[in-house]
């Protein structure tokens, strides 16, 4: 029997045990899950590695490396045998992002070499619901968004991220073009719905990650000179039904805790906590 501990990183033969390990907590690893499941463990559709921290032979953690830095069920043995390793390739990550447990550990150990973060969210509530809001009147001008579209979503998207980020995804190296591509695939998809008035994007929402347990909204957006009139919770009410029959039996999100608005939006359209996030930005 195997009585030593190890890090590697996976691959296709590796796709069961991962999965299963991943399927401990579906809501939290809903990103990382889509990865695995698009990718199959297959590197160059994977957006990363996928580091498995073995103990007595038995998969215990995961750590997912991509454009974020994800620690997946890891106790103390694990995320110092992840940060070995993540200091030893060098930072390739924009972000690191967790449960706030492991995320922060692994922050720390990380810090003096990686600091100082550009923003710390420290305390993000991850939420869910289970079923489409009653009592709110969803907006029928919310809707699916079409291929032909882009030109309309994609400077709304990119406000979106620049508000949300601190820094626009057209000042990436590639000008941007990564970022196109992404928003393009989940307008391709079918997963970006939105309320359109006068040629321009006022409300926008995207299915993004998608399991067999849970789904996660992303890129929730209201034009600046929109918001307080309600646009979002209607909006919002439109999508979750397509959300609940069409991706997943779990919808899921999460937030800044000082988004006071987005937090009375949410608990309005009856999601409720399950769990605490933490984000780093690079």
């Amino acid at each position: 029997m195997l009585t030593t501990s190890t890090l590697r990183v996976l691959g296709p033969p590796d796709l069961g045990e991962a999965l299963a390990l991943l399927d401990r907590d579906p809501v939290a690893n809903a990103y990382v899950t889509t990865r695995v499941l698009e990718s199959r463990l297959e590197r160059p559709y994977l957006g990363g590695e996928l580091w498995g921290w073995y103990e007595r032979g038995r998969l215990a953690s995961l750590c997912y490396s991509g454009a974020n830095l994800v620690p997946i069920g890891a106790d103390e043995a694990a995320l110092r045998a992840f940060a070995a390793h993540a200091l030893r390739r060098g930072r390739t990550c924009s972000s690191l992002v967790g449960r706030v447990e492991p995320a922060a550990r692994l922050w720390a150990l990380l810090e003096p070499h990686w600091g100082p973060a550009r923003q710390l969210r420290a305390r993000q509530p991850l939420l869910i619901t289970r079923s489409a809001p009653a009592g709110v009147r969803p907006d029928p001008a919310v809707r699916r968004m079409r291929k032909d579209e882009m030109d309309l979503v994609y400077p709304a998207a990119v406000a979106m991220f620049a508000e949300e980020v601190g820094v626009s995804p057209l000042d990436a190296p590639d000008g941007g073009l990564a970022y196109q591509s992404r928003v393009a695939e989940t307008v391709g998809t079918g997963r970006c719905f939105a309320r359109v008035e006068d040629g321009r994007v006022v409300f926008k929402a995207e299915i993004g990650a998608v399991t067999p347990h849970a789904c996660q909204l992303q890129g929730v957006w209201t034009a600046p000179d929109r918001r307080g009139q309600g646009l979002a919770t209607a909006g919002l009410a439109a999508v979750l039904p397509h959300a609940l029959a069409e991706a997943a039996p779990v919808v899921s999100l999460y937030v800044n805790d000082f988004n006071a608005p987005a937090l009375a939006v949410y608990r309005r359209l009856g999601f409720e906590g399950a769990g605490t996030l933490m984000t780093v930005l690079f």
